[in-house]
């Protein structure tokens, strides 16, 4: 068997890495300072506000409502009704953050 001679002026691949971890850092782009907050804007935080408010009470008043009046304490039908209402209330959350983001990239295209 043989084995490999270590050459002591030979760097390893640890030694690599350690050089080019040890360089100076950049500078931080300009979106991005140290200490600063980032700006969202009101309606984006009162749209999160508001599905947050509908993904709790949509399903838990559907199971409710569809267990006492529609199913008559059937909890398998009602359970299943408050996952769709969950689903649904996911999938217009998406497609409101879709078209915001779609509003803004046609003002960013306007600015320019």
């Amino acid at each position: 068997m043989t084995s490999r001679r270590i050459v002591s002026t030979e760097k390893t691949v640890l030694d690599k890495d350690d050089m080019s971890s040890r360089g100076p850092p950049g500078p931080a782009p300009p979106d991005i300072l140290p200490g600063s907050i980032p700006q969202i804007s009101k309606s984006v935080i009162s749209k999160l506000l508001a599905y947050t408010i509908a993904m709790i009470v949509a399903p838990l008043s559907a199971y409710y409502l569809t267990l006492n009046h529609i199913y008559n304490g059937n909890n398998t039908f009602a359970g299943a009704t408050a996952a769709v209402v969950a689903n649904i209330v996911l999938i217009a959350y998406v497609i409101e953050a879709l078209r915001e983001d779609d509003a803004d990239n046609k003002e960013g295209k306007k600015n320019r």
